[in-house]
């Protein structure tokens, strides 16, 4: 039985908007309150008009949430690293996590595990560590089985 899951063009939802930096602001493709996109806070009245024409024309083509990206072939995006055949893998202790952060990394992580985009793998000797990196947009985590 297919499943059709709607994409968030199709529905979309009211976003959860974060602080943005003084030269950035909202403007939205859908509504008052759907489909956000960042934009430079200096920009004339017209070229904002113009700059959210062209979004909702494209707006198919922006994944507005995790769940929209599932169609990429795999192919496409993955890293292949060749390695020679007797290599062998260094083993990597884990690093400490802030405690006031460890929530943040499993709610990110299972985000991802569930749109599909990262997958856990349990008998590879070529895992590493979680490495958690604050960025000025929020976090990037990548776990392995261990953690």
């Amino acid at each position: 039985e297919a499943h059709s899951e709607k994409s968030s063009v199709d529905e979309p939802h009211v976003a959860e908007l974060k602080e943005l930096p003084p030269h950035l602001e909202y403007a939205f493709s859908e509504g008052d309150d759907k489909l956000p996109v960042i934009i430079a806070k200096d920009l004339s009245v017209e070229e904002k008009t113009a700059l959210i024409i062209i979004l909702k024309s494209y707006k198919r083509a922006i994944a507005w949430k995790l769940s929209d990206i599932k169609g990429i072939n795999p192919e496409f995006c993955t890293h292949k690293i060749l390695m020679e055949e007797d290599f062998e893998p260094a083993v990597q202790h884990q690093r400490r996590v802030n405690p006031k952060i460890h929530d943040v990394i499993k709610q990110e992580v299972i985000k991802l595990l569930e749109a599909g985009l990262i997958y856990p793998i349990s008998d590879s000797p070529w895992l590493s560590p979680v490495h958690c990196v604050l960025k000025k947009g929020g976090f990037t985590v990548v776990e392995n089985e261990d953690n």
